[in-house]
């Protein structure tokens, strides 16, 4: 009987353990497909490779699409001849090889494109009534400067009638000094007028150099919001250098194309996720005008899709000229891998919200006070990084509980010389 319930009570825990062991997740398609095959393939039209939508149905069958998909080249070097010709369509260009993708990982991919529908451009929605919404502040202004006057008219009539009551009663009026020459109008006028030119001269001399918010036109408009925020594109993609040198670097226009020889029009999304390109003062933008002029700075042809090229066989680019925002003195020494690597400070920190600006514009002051104050609060990532392991004392200090933190005033942050030398 004993052994009966043993037995009993060992199947029923081994049935809960199967119960609760979670159901394997089923490939994501589209992530499969943005992080393998975005950057040559799209869903609906040829790009540096053919629309993926329903290719499925031109293979000879299931197994030779996942035999394309782990090694074409093989395929075409063993004469194929649905291979060779996909390879010889599209200019001989070899395309990767993906053997670390599984059957399930393809067929996530194909389902993902066979369902891709195409996003619809978004309008701009007008204000209530199919009338702009105007500001109401100009009806405020007309109602303050009215009864200001109506105080002056108001007084001038009181001044009045207490003349001529004197003169009935034989009071004798006071003589009326203009306002310009009273004295203590004058003392008045002449006090707030120094205040106001010392407050001048003093803020313009100390904000000299500086230009927070400063957010000049760009040669292309590029949104920070659609592309770090909506489409979640790493900052080191772009900025390569951020984490490894001084320099944050700007991406040059291969950089760009990397994505855009097959991004070639910007719709605007559909749904929750529109999002509709705007200047600050309100003007609309045309996302796919702006990738046709980066094309030409990149000397790409959408047509032909290859690159535009001399006699000699250079790519005909040009640079773009960007205009850099966030200018620092020039007797000033500041380390981008410092910051992001050592002190792992997140780009947000000094850049502000940049996820969320279509353009971009300065928004710390980048003062010496304000780096000041961000070492004087600022807590160092002390533990489990190799760069501070020689600062012994401290976390000796650590350990023992002397101390719960170590700012960057502690490793010598309010030194002149670490940012003036």
């Amino acid at each position: 009987m004993f052994r009966i319930c043993s037995r009993s009570i060992f199947s029923f825990f081994i049935v809960l353990l199967l119960c609760n062991v979670p159901a394997t997740a089923a490939p994501d398609g589209k992530a499969l497909f943005m992080s393998n095959c975005a950057s040559c393939h799209n869903p609906l039209k040829d790009a540096t490779g053919p629309a993926l939508q329903n290719i499925d149905k031109t293979f000879p069958d299931k197994e030779w699409g996942y035999k394309w998909v782990h090694n074409s080249s093989a395929l075409v070097a063993a004469g194929d001849p649905t291979a060779v010709a996909i390879f010889t369509k599209f200019n001989k260009t070899q395309m990767t090889a993906f053997p670390q993708l599984s059957n399930d990982d393809i067929d996530a991919i194909l389902k993902y494109v066979d369902e891709f529908k195409a996003p619809v451009a978004v309008a701009a929605a007008p204000a209530a009534g199919g009338e702009e919404t105007e500001s109401n502040g100009w009806i405020y202004t007309v109602i303050t400067l009215a009864l200001l006057l109506l105080v002056i008219i108001l007084w001038r009539s009181n001044q009045g009638l207490k003349r001529i009551a004197n003169e009935k009663e034989g009071i004798p009026n006071e003589k009326e000094i203009p306002l310009y020459r009273s004295k203590l109008v004058i003392a008045i006028v002449a006090i707030l007028l120094f205040i106001m030119a010392g407050y001048w001269l003093t803020n313009g001399a100390v904000g000299e150099g500086r230009q927070q918010n400063y957010q000049p036109l760009q040669p292309i408009y590029y949104s920070h919001k659609v592309h770090a925020g909506i489409n979640q594109i790493n900052c080191l993609y772009c900025h390569a250098g951020a984490e490894k040198s001084r320099q944050a670097m700007i991406p040059s226009s291969n950089v760009c194309m990397n994505c855009h020889k097959q991004i070639n029009s910007y719709s605007g999304g559909e749904g929750a996720e529109a999002h509709i390109l705007k200047t600050a003062e309100g003007k609309l933008i045309n996302g796919t005008e702006q990738i046709q002029m980066l094309y030409k700075y990149a000397g790409w042809d959408p047509a032909k899709k290859d690159y535009i090229r001399d006699a000699k066989g250079n790519i005909m680019a040009t640079p773009i000229q960007w205009v850099k925002i966030h200018n620092l003195p020039d007797h000033v020494y500041f380390n981008h891998s410092q910051h992001v690597k050592v002190g792992q400070i997140q780009c947000q920190r000094c850049h502000g919200p940049i996820q969320e600006m279509d353009e971009v514009y300065q928004f710390a002051p980048l003062s010496m006070g304000w780096c000041i104050n961000c070492h004087r609060q600022t807590e160092v990532k002390f533990t489990e990084n190799n760069y501070y392991s020689v600062f012994e004392k401290y976390h000796d200090e650590l350990k023992s509980g002397k101390r719960d933190k170590v700012t960057e005033a502690d490793m010598g942050g309010l030194e002149c010389q670490k940012c003036h030398y």
